[in-house]
């Protein structure tokens, strides 16, 4: 039987934390001390929407590098790979998780949701200005209120009505529907390259592959990704499979052997190779 990917237990890994909740469907953090232990890979498997007021924010959301100032928020996805240093030291913020579930039973407009889904993939933070930030606190604060009227049999489906509201309410602002730059023909195939990565990567490293889906000689198809986006495309793809080994081994309790499997190398020995050809050390030696 495969392994099963155990996903990281970030609920245990936030310190002194204050939250107000629905089971593990609706969790609502107020200023949580976030760990040093966040500063590896790890996978999420839940929706955060991290409010950052006032601090300085340093990460990366799928290999997407950020230092932010707040007033900022910082959009995270199920199944995406996140890296935090630690925060400043004047960092006030609010934290909105949801799971899976949750999102997937909020009734909203599939193609407004998905440009709003698209958006914050390619451009997972924005800036807040007053207005906005004070929008978000309001949400936050009135969930808050109401989550803690536990009586309330239909306390669930009130908080799924009021987030749809709030999407309706401020997804303009986060996704703007008209104004959208031209992108050159190469832009988009990087775009259109990576997107294909980020989908395949589990099972295909080999260049050639990414080509023919793309109708590309292996030849051209590097060219182009190098010279717009300064790095090869053999090097995006490593980083790709690198990024998510270094998350296996640090936030599962998988072995070496059964994460080689799960990305499909021939085997541990390969795997171990690959890896310390990307990394300069071995999978053992990372996952200590």
């Amino acid at each position: 039987m495969k392994p099963r990917i155990l996903p990281f237990d970030w609920h245990a890994k936030l310190e002194n934390r204050e939250s107000c909740s629905i089971g593990d469907d609706f969790i609502l953090l107020d200023n949580p001390d976030i760990p040093a232990v966040l500063n590896y890979p790890f996978k999420l498997d839940v929706f955060i929407a991290a409010i950052c007021i006032k601090g300085t924010v340093n990460g990366s959301i799928n290999m997407q590098s950020y230092t932010l100032r707040g007033p900022n928020l910082v959009v995270c996805f199920p199944d995406q790979i996140v890296m935090n240093a630690p925060f400043s030291d004047d960092f006030s913020g609010l934290f909105i998780i949801m799971s899976k579930q949750f999102t997937n039973d909020l009734k909203v407009n599939i193609k407004e949701a998905l440009s709003l889904n698209f958006s914050f993939r390619q451009k997972p933070w924005i800036p807040l200005d007053e207005q906005a930030l004070s929008i978000i606190k309001q949400y936050f604060y009135i969930m808050k209120q109401l989550i803690r009227i536990t009586e309330n049999p239909y306390r669930m489906e009130v908080v799924k009505h009021m987030t749809i509201s709030f999407f309706y309410g401020m997804g303009y602002y986060f996704h703007p529907f008209t104004g959208r730059e031209e992108k050159s023909r190469r832009t988009v195939l990087v775009e259109e390259f990576l997107d294909l990565v980020q989908l395949h990567y589990r099972e295909q490293r080999e260049l050639a592959f990414y080509a023919g889906k793309l109708c590309l000689t292996p030849r051209h198809l590097s060219k182009v990704i190098k010279e717009t986006s300064g790095t090869t495309a053999n090097d995006w793809i490593d980083r790709h499979v690198i990024l998510e080994a270094k998350a296996l081994l640090k936030s599962t309790g998988m072995t070496v052997q059964q994460i080689s499997e799960e990305l499909n190398f021939p085997s541990q020995s390969f795997f171990g190779k690959y890896f310390k050809r990307c990394t300069g050390i071995s999978p053992s030696e990372y996952k200590k």
